[in-house]
């Protein structure tokens, strides 16, 4: 039997889908909780035997293409034996110091939930500026009180299974901890575009729900006064409707941001996210074009 009496009382939650790349690293760095969840995805490389070797319990997914999407199903459907539950994507660390804070946060709680702060590492080095630090996410919670809101996007195809830039909403109050947690991906620049292909997809979606109101009911509010989150809805209502959104996000990221004092990296990061946000406006302007309805744009041809 597992000796549990060193263990942190959290259930952690890692979804992924052939990460062996990362995943070594990313157990790794949660061995201190209590109990770990990988929820996969019908992996094709050596995801499930890593897992399995460093003792975290399989889970397969599957995703019937609309909802619910990966983190939430897992919310939903697994036997988690702790109130506690930290969700940590595969290629995110979290530090022997921020596990010692998750510790001390837990025991007796103030909060029903905490913001993690992210550092994110680009080709090697950590992106400081650029707007990228601090990235606060809610990742441990009460896993009863929190949800990830559905922000109707669920008809678009090619985004994959899993939720990436929704955000939970949370019955209770909310805290932020000091330690940070890590971001790094050990996988190279091919797989960063394949992945923000798809993300464009969603994000296309969401541009196009604001202009049009459809996800302004069941999702965190947009509100100038709030918290990072609602700050950062209420000015993206603000951005989809600016021209030139490629250029200034450039412009935004390397310079007003200071990004070039991220050298090398910084630039390339930069450059990467303005190449992002094009496809975006291109996708949104498919969107506005055929009424929302991407599978009848050959129908219309």
């Amino acid at each position: 039997m597992t000796d549990r009496s060193n263990k942190i009382p959290v259930s952690v939650l890692i979804p992924g889908k052939n990460e062996e790349l990362n995943l070594p690293a990313c157990l790794e760095s949660v061995a201190r909780a209590d109990e770990v969840f990988v929820v996969d995805s019908q992996s094709e490389d050596r995801s499930v035997e890593i897992a399995k070797n460093y003792g975290a319990n399989v889970v397969q997914f599957y995703f019937n293409g609309r909802w619910p999407k990966k983190k939430n199903w897992s919310l939903e459907n697994l036997p988690f034996r702790n109130e506690w539950v930290l969700i940590v994507d595969c290629d995110e660390r979290i530090t022997p110091q921020l596990w010692d804070e998750i510790a001390t946060a837990i025991e007796n709680p103030e909060y029903d939930g905490y913001y993690l702060n992210r550092k994110v590492f680009f080709l090697g080095k950590w992106i400081r500026f650029g707007g990228k630090y601090p990235d606060w996410n809610l990742r441990l919670f009460k896993h009863k009180s929190g949800r990830y809101e559905n922000l109707n996007t669920e008809d678009i195809t090619n985004t994959g299974d899993n939720e990436v830039h929704e955000h939970v909403i949370l019955k209770g109050k909310i805290g932020y901890l000091k330690e940070d947690m890590l971001h790094i991906d050990f996988r190279d620049i091919y797989q960063w575009l394949a992945r923000h292909n798809r993300y464009s997809n969603w994000e296309a979606r969401v541009y196009y729900n604001l202009l049009t109101g459809k996800n302004d009911s069941g999702t965190i509010g947009a509100n100038l006064f709030g918290d990072a989150v609602q700050r950062k809805r209420f000015l993206k209502k603000i951005w989809i409707r600016l021209p030139f959104k490629p250029t200034l996000r450039f412009i935004l990221f390397y310079f007003i941001r200071l990004g070039f004092l991220d050298g090398i990296p910084g630039y390339i990061y930069a450059r990467l996210l303005s190449q992002y946000e094009y496809q975006i406006g291109v996708k949104l302007y498919e969107l506005r074009k055929f009424g929302g309805q991407l599978n009848t744009v050959n129908q219309q041809l």
